[in-house]
């Protein structure tokens, strides 16, 4: 087997070093998470008997001046500004800058800032993407341009509500598959195009991606960008577990992060949309395997072909793991109209950990160097990594797990609101087992 030496690309698609034999024990990496998992069943089952979560109901109101400043035209203006910006010059350097994701910060801006970033973002502020879009921004200006009406009013118009004059109304079968798609158009353009980092491929990919969006926003209005644009679905299914949202009344609140995450819409393609995040994360992590390189190198296929396989067999993976998973605990616990999205949000904690422990270094020290090459400072000294091999194998695995226990809860009191008592916890163990397949598979791939 011979293995080609790692050229720029592999840095901004895998992170910063490798991720194979981190020094910590496989042996109490699994002890650790199983017993975590179990404990935090066995607890839930007699401690928790009935649901505790109220979704956009809860939260904290925060000071009406605060919520003044956040709504203020002002404000949404200057962050519709600052995304355009952002992105006219992530545009220039494509077009004008090197071919080198090296003395180039467009691929970073994009493999980094944008997709890794979005995530302490989103968990910080919220969906923030929503204000920060560049399409949205460029729609309303076009809108405004041509004369069309612009959307209804209100900072978070809700995604159901009735379309605008002259815009044809989303199909509501259509739901999340839009992003879906989107998403796993972009981990395709990450994980398998031949070269990312070319400022050849991402300018086709923007162009042709920004082109589909506005011609889309165009037929559907300013809505279609809620579910339809990639990012803006990205940013809020993780914002989900922000501890910053809005109630039900539009009061800016503070709330328990579970509250947020039980309000997540049952909604078409919410499954499909978390799988590909799963799917993909994983398939990142094992696509560095020497025995899966040799596999590309030698598939009669070619490289791109089975690497596309590969990445639409892990996202099939998981999904097809958590249909059967639905359909054993419809079994356990009885009949319920929609099995398959009751217990998607539960994914979500799960994702976000397989991101924190999949990018972290690649966020802590890719981030830095490309905002030096942005501001022209990029003969600055080499940034170090913040956790020696040691401490990123710790917050890898406490990244994974801690992301299943959260899973564990959000499912559980789901249950426990859905079905019978007798049925609540029986109805788990399905789920339960599914848990402990994600961790063993994400724990696994970490230690390989």
């Amino acid at each position: 087997m011979v293995l080609h030496p790692a050229d720029p690309l592999t840095s901004l698609a895998h992170g910063i070093g490798s991720q194979h034999d981190l020094p910590i024990s496989p042996f109490y990496a699994f002890a650790g998470a199983f017993a975590a998992l179990f404990v935090s069943f066995l607890a839930l089952g007699l401690l928790w008997s009935t649901s505790r979560f109220r979704g956009e109901r809860s939260g904290l109101a925060l000071p009406v001046a605060l919520q003044r400043v956040a709504d203020a035209p002002a404000t949404r203006t200057a962050l519709r500004g600052l995304g355009l910006a952002a992105a006219l010059a992530v545009l220039l350097y494509l077009l004008l800058g090197p071919d080198d994701p090296a003395h180039n910060p467009a691929p970073g801006a994009v493999y980094v800032l944008l997709w890794v970033g979005l995530v302490p973002a989103s968990l910080l502020l919220g969906p923030v993407w929503r204000l920060l879009n560049p399409l949205r921004t460029l729609h309303r200006l076009l809108s405004r341009a041509l004369r069309r009406p612009g959307p209804g009013p209100g900072p978070d118009r809700a995604p159901d509500a009735a379309p605008a004059r002259g815009h044809h109304p989303l199909p509501a079968r259509l739901g999340q598959w839009p992003a879906a798609v989107g998403l796993f158009g972009f981990t395709w353009l990450e994980l398998v195009a031949p070269e990312p980092a070319s400022t050849t491929t991402l300018l086709i990919a923007i162009t042709a991606y920004a082109a589909a969006q506005l011609l889309l926003a165009a037929r559907f209005g300013e809505r279609w960008f809620d579910d339809g644009d990639a990012f803006e679905a990205y940013s809020t299914l993780l914002a989900r577990l922000s501890p910053l949202g809005r109630r039900s009344d539009g009061r800016l609140v503070l709330r328990n992060p579970f509250h947020g995450l039980d309000a997540t819409p049952e909604r078409p393609g919410l499954v499909a949309t978390v799988c590909v995040l799963l799917g993909s994360t994983a398939y990142d992590g094992f696509s560095d395997n020497p025995s899966w390189i040799n596999a590309l190198q030698t598939s009669p296929l070619g490289r791109t072909p089975t690497a596309t396989l590969g990445l639409l067999a892990s996202v099939a993976l998981v999904a097809t793991l958590y249909c059967l998973c639905a359909a054993v605990t419809r079994l356990v616990s009885g009949p319920h109209p929609g099995p398959l999205t009751a217990f998607a949000h539960s994914l979500v904690p799960i994702a976000l950990g397989y991101l924190i422990a999949h990018y972290f270094s690649l966020l802590v020290v890719e981030g830095p160097r490309t905002v030096s090459m942005a501001l022209g400072t990029d003969n600055a000294p080499e940034p170090l990594p913040p956790l020696g091999p040691g401490g990123l194998a710790a917050l890898q695995v406490i990244a994974v797990v801690t992301g299943h226990v959260l899973g564990v809860v959000a499912a559980h009191d789901r249950s426990v609101r859905l079905f019978p008592p007798a049925k609540a916890v029986a109805g788990q163990l399905p789920l339960l087992a599914l848990m402990i397949t994600y961790t063993i598979g994400g724990i696994g791939l970490l230690l390989n």
